[in-house]
């Protein structure tokens, strides 16, 4: 008989590690299409419970399938239009800070805060919305022809359980960790919309709701995505108020937000989705990396998608799955 020899270990290890370069290589070159598509994935994957519900509900599969696109396509129409109306009020409203604007670098180099670091950072993140919002027809388009899937996809899912039940598992495991982490994300995102909204409003900060609107969505970043929300409502209260209020907003804006943020939603994340705090931090640095700001919103659900993949759906690599879980 034919005698096989098995690869050294190291040697695996470095073939897995130049395919995984490769991949990652490949994603971080295609992000402009794979960020959208991987998108639609998540949404799809948020929204089929709804399909199935309606099919037990006695629901055509064309009615089921057209009624989540038409939900999924109203929600996200509904805040993209929500977002630029509010940055053309926005918009309508610089003017009257011409003065403040002209004497604001003056102000920050007082604070000890380079001028130029703010302008860099405020261009990096308005390139990275741009960046978001140029991929939302493809999403669009994407969810559409996934959220029709839908009809026959379950059905498949069981016929392949039947003969390979382990990824079949990984993979409904990932559907329900990434539904829980979303339904967690958002009630803290209301929550924390709420409060910003109000605080702000306190201070008499204009377009308080505007504000609140970008601290819902940047909550779905995890760990830092209220910094993101900070910059703009800390600037109008330099604006508005001198020093002195932007320290106001900076303050109660970060003791809110780390205490809901950063303290309370890790932990019932981590609960929630099996994955540490500090996973959850590289993995939005890694695919905040990879995909641009589209890789940091979905950050968990990424990692939930490729520890499914690598580590769940096969018994040899399970070992890995309590390096990665959360405090138990």
């Amino acid at each position: 008989m034919e005698r096989r020899h098995a690869l050294p270990g190291g040697v695996v290890l470095l073939l897995g590690a130049a395919c995984a370069v490769i991949t990652v290589a490949g994603l971080h070159a295609a992000a402009p299409l794979a960020g959208p598509v991987l998108c639609a994935l998540v949404i799809t994957v948020a929204v089929s419970p709804f399909t199935a519900w309606l099919r037990r509900r006695g629901a055509k599969d064309w009615l089921a399938v057209a009624a989540t696109v038409a939900t999924v396509h109203t929600g996200l129409i509904l805040l993209i239009g929500s977002l630029a109306l509010s940055v053309a009020r926005l918009a309508n409203l610089l003017p009257r800070y011409e003065a403040e604007f002209a004497a604001l670098p003056d102000a920050l180099r007082r604070l000890g805060i380079p001028p130029e670091t703010v302008a860099r950072l405020a261009q990096d993140v308005l390139g990275g919305t741009l960046g978001v919002l140029s991929g939302v027809v493809l999403l669009l388009a994407v969810a559409l022809f996934m959220a029709m899937d839908l009809a026959w996809f379950p059905h498949r899912l069981e016929l392949l359980a039947a003969r390979r039940p382990d990824p079949v598992g990984a993979l409904r495991r990932f559907a329900r960790g990434t539904r829980r982490y979303l339904v967690v994300c958002t009630a803290f995102g209301f929550v924390v919309a709420v409060v910003d909204t109000a605080v702000l409003w306190a201070l008499d900060i204009p377009l308080p709701v505007l504000w609140g609107l970008l601290a819902f969505v940047t909550n779905y970043v995890p760990n830092v995505g209220f910094v993101v929300g900070l910059v703009p409502p800390a600037l109008l209260g330099l604006l508005e108020g001198g020093p002195r209020l932007l320290v106001t907003v900076i303050v109660l804006y970060s003791v809110v937000n780390f205490v809901l943020q950063s303290v309370i939603q890790p932990k019932v994340v981590g609960d929630a989705v099996g994955l540490s705090a500090t996973v959850s931090f590289l993995s939005l640095v890694f695919w905040g990396w990879v995909l641009g700001p589209l890789g940091a919103l979905l950050a968990v659900p990424l990692t939930l998608l490729v520890k499914a993949l690598l580590v769940d759906a096969d018994p040899a690599t399970r070992w890995a799955g309590p390096f990665l879980a959360g405090e138990r």
